[in-house]
């Protein structure tokens, strides 16, 4: 037999069986109308709102080390979305603050120990730690500076706060110009 007499013979076949069968054929035919109708209403009673761009903080993985993946976790756990661009998405950027105070002092401690193998390193870093005791004992106390100076020069929180968290331009500058007593912040530790 060739094709179209086949194709025929079973369209036939089809036509047939759906003739004999007129309820089975109009709830085949009323189902999937019915479905879409149900889908028309909802979006009919569901209008379409403008969602600006997101943007999302980065968030670094384990195996970019401890201390970004930890921030990345705990500093996004609302996973907030931003209209303007995040500082940290551009390619090869870990955290959004690597060049913070605290993130330094971690990566020299890192690099002075990883490299400490060295008999003389170490004593020349137990110097180091005395020396920073003596200086403190005889500096007058750290308290008093604000939060500006304890922040590198293009460092972008400011910036953050501003356009991310969009806080007003006088409480940003009010939060710059807090003063931080240190010896608090140590006994409180």
């Amino acid at each position: 037999m060739s094709f179209w007499i086949q194709l025929r013979l079973l369209l036939w076949k089809n036509f047939t069986y759906r003739k004999r069968r007129t309820v089975q054929l109009i709830i085949e035919l009323l189902w999937p109308l019915f479905l879409f109708f149900i889908l028309v209403s909802v979006r009919q009673s569901h209008l379409a709102f403008q969602q600006h761009e997101c943007h999302f903080p980065n968030k670094a993985l384990p195996s970019a080390g401890t201390l970004p993946w930890i921030q990345g976790i705990i500093c996004n756990i609302e996973n907030p979305c931003f209209p303007h661009a995040t500082p940290g998405e551009t390619p090869r950027v870990v955290g959004n603050f690597n060049q913070s105070i605290v993130s330094r002092l971690l990566s020299d401690a890192q690099k002075v120990l990883l490299h400490a193998t060295q008999d003389h390193t170490l004593h020349s870093f137990q110097q180091l730690i005395s020396a920073l005791k003596k200086f403190s004992e005889n500096s007058p106390p750290l308290s008093g500076l604000p939060v500006r100076e304890y922040l590198k020069t293009n460092q972008t929180l400011s910036q953050f706060l501003l356009n991310n968290a969009s806080l007003p331009t006088e409480v940003v500058n009010d939060l710059m110009t807090a003063k931080i007593n240190l010896e608090q912040v140590i006994t409180n530790m």
